[in-house]
């Protein structure tokens, strides 16, 4: 608190006290360095570069705040769930740390007012204020160290903005919940990539559809194919609990296809036993060709080379 009370005394008198005070709001303590901060809402598109000519954006902040938001959230879900299995606690955390969660975040915590992009490009995508916030979290780390950053996740994030609880049970891995929902049903689900292409700036976008017995459900677009399934799945569940017609038609669709399966399966053991049966015929055909000399042909000759009447008539 001391300390605090300096450095805002000091920072009245600093050239950037505005920023300063600006991050103050979002942290809670006053920055040592904030170029860190700075950086780290710094979007790729932005094009800046350092007095040395090397780009400055905040991916290289993005990439350190993952690595220790992972530790920090692993951390405390695994305090707070006390006695719960490993299983269960990877989920929670990976519920915590994932993109939607982080961009919704950044948002309440103001760093989509502060994020600094390019208009004129498309590059960034729809969790690009949850990238910044993990480069945010990269950059606590390196300007104040491990305990800042847990510190500032407890006290300012999970305490205003997230309920561990029920974050705990809440659903979002989209591709798993349908794929359950199918065994449980007994569905057939597919997910068939229909499209891959580059947006204005390159970036690889995929676009899948998931199909529930032959019918689309639903369609996703994104960065990763991952990414696609999930928005893709995350429809075809909207779909399912929402529209009555949908699920007649896969209901319908259901029976239909397995009845089609019952009489290819009936036809293909039909054909199976037809060309057992068209074998086995031949291979008795084939026996019946051939007939050994009888008893009675072999007598015959022996007979006609030893009776000299025989013989006596040819000549």
């Amino acid at each position: 608190m001391l300390r605090n009370q300096i450095d805002k005394i000091r920072l009245l008198f600093h050239k950037d006290r505005e920023s300063y005070f600006c991050f103050y709001k979002i942290l809670g303590f006053f920055p040592r360095n904030i170029r860190f901060y700075e950086q780290a809402l710094l979007h790729k598109s932005t094009s800046i570069r350092s007095e040395k000519g090397r780009p400055l954006n905040n991916e290289r902040l993005e990439f350190l705040g993952d690595a220790i938001l992972d530790a920090i959230v692993g951390d405390i879900v695994y305090k707070h769930f006390e006695g719960r299995r490993e299983g269960f606690l990877t989920n929670t955390r990976s519920k915590i740390v994932q993109r939607e969660t982080l961009n919704k975040l950044a948002v309440e915590i103001g760093l989509d007012k502060l994020v600094k992009y390019s208009t004129r490009s498309s590059s960034h995508n729809s969790y690009m204020y949850g990238n910044a916030f993990e480069a945010f979290i990269g950059a606590i780390y390196l300007d104040q160290g491990y305990e800042r950053c847990k510190q500032f996740m407890e006290k300012k994030i999970l305490k205003n903005y997230i309920d561990l609880d029920k974050m705990s049970r809440k659903e979002v891995n989209f591709k798993s919940k349908l794929i359950e929902w199918s065994q449980k049903t007994k569905m057939e689900v597919s997910f068939e990539l229909i499209e891959q292409f580059l947006d204005q700036d390159y970036n690889p976008m995929f676009h899948t559809e998931v199909r529930i017995e032959s019918l689309s459900a639903g369609t996703g677009t994104g960065y990763s194919k991952k990414e696609s399934q999930q928005n893709a799945a995350q429809m075809a569940l909207k779909k399912i609990k929402s529209d009555e017609a949908f699920k007649e038609a896969i209901e319908t669709a259901k029976i239909q296809n397995h009845a089609a399966k019952e009489n290819m399966a009936t036809e293909e053991t039909q054909i199976v036993a037809e060309e057992t049966s068209a074998v086995e015929t031949s291979e008795v055909l084939e026996a019946t060709d051939y007939t050994e000399p009888t008893d009675t042909a072999q007598d015959t000759v022996k007979s006609s080379e030893t009776n000299p009447h025989t013989l006596a008539l040819n000549d």
